[in-house]
């Protein structure tokens, strides 16, 4: 009984506290969204090769081609259970939001083709865009570091930081945050 006991703690414990990242170096501090930082692009590239070009701005980041856009940012990896289970809610908020809202969900994996990323795409029906370049690891840093996934960045229309989600979060949640800066 002990055993089982334990055991469902420990999966509790890495389904509401997201997969920890050893490659990255960065402490994950969220209040460094909020600071202002200096003028930076980074260019980011999705599957497909299409480029969106993020800009620092104060407290938060300004994605060419997303203007007047609530953005959340998802940096995520494929190995990870809580990115996985959260597929399926980012899914649903990317459909009921498509006109004013938009994931970006950035990869922090290194050596992962587009071409096994547009499968994991296929295989879990993702329908936001999955930004895969070595780019992404400047945003993971510019962000304020990522140590724990999956870490995700609301950002309201003008791209000022809103929130910011560690683990797994329940959909209700992050609708309820979205509709705050819609």
């Amino acid at each position: 009984m002990k055993f089982w006991f334990a055991l469902f703690i420990a999966s509790s414990m890495l389904f509401f506290n997201g997969c920890s990242s050893e490659k990255k170096k960065a402490d994950t501090n969220a209040s460094n969204a909020n600071k202002e930082t200096k003028s930076e692009k980074i260019v980011l590239q999705d599957v497909s090769g299409k480029e969106i070009v993020v800009t620092s701005v104060d407290k938060g980041f300004s994605f060419a081609g997303f203007e007047n856009k609530v953005v959340l940012v998802n940096f995520f990896t494929t190995w990870c259970p809580p990115c996985k289970a959260e597929i399926p809610h980012l899914n649903s908020l990317q459909e009921k939001y498509k006109d004013n809202f938009v994931i970006i969900s950035v990869l922090l994996e290194e050596n992962k083709s587009n071409e096994e990323i547009n499968s994991f795409i296929k295989y879990n029906n993702i329908n936001y865009i999955i930004t895969n370049s070595i780019e992404n690891f400047k945003l993971a840093q510019s962000a304020g570091g990522v140590k724990n996934i999956p870490l995700m960045f609301l950002y309201d229309k003008n791209g000022k930081y809103s929130t910011h989600y560690v683990g797994a979060i329940p959909e209700e949640m992050i609708d309820a945050d979205i509709k705050k800066v819609l």
